[in-house]
């Protein structure tokens, strides 16, 4: 299946969503060729002990749209995993915001893909940054 394919079917309820996401609450909501979106309501189940969105909740939204941003432009049983990962953050998100996350393929090459993301609140206030290295495998 190609990888566009494959997210049309995590938004349309075809193919079930992936463990790590069932857990944390987050669904993919938009994907096109290059780009991809994941949103999350943060619950409280979400937070650090200060009470915003723990970092690694974030970075983890991050992989996946980014990721999925990547994996948008591969062929069918062509894969890919994650080489390294930077979050930038730049405000704090409180229980019951919505965060979106997008990712952009910035690069889709024979052994590595780049991409970059932003994350927003339903405000559009920019949260956070990321960027990403794929190995691409297959």
């Amino acid at each position: 299946m190609h990888g566009l394919d494959f997210l049309r079917g995590l938004i349309d309820g075809s193919i079930p969503h992936h463990p790590t996401s069932r857990t944390l609450g987050f669904t993919v909501t938009d994907a096109r060729e290059g780009f991809a979106e994941v949103t999350l309501e943060v619950q409280e189940f979400h937070c650090n002990a200060v009470g915003s969105v723990h970092g690694g909740v974030v970075a983890t939204l991050f992989d996946t749209a980014m990721g999925f941003a990547v994996a948008s432009t591969l062929a069918p049983s062509v894969g890919y995993t994650t080489l390294d990962l930077q979050v930038r953050y730049l405000r704090a998100v409180q229980p019951g915001h919505i965060i979106r996350v997008q990712g952009f393929c910035e690069h889709s090459g024979r052994r590595t893909s780049t991409s970059r993301g932003e994350a927003r609140d339903e405000q559009g206030r920019l949260v956070a940054t990321g960027s990403t290295t794929c190995m691409i495998l297959g």
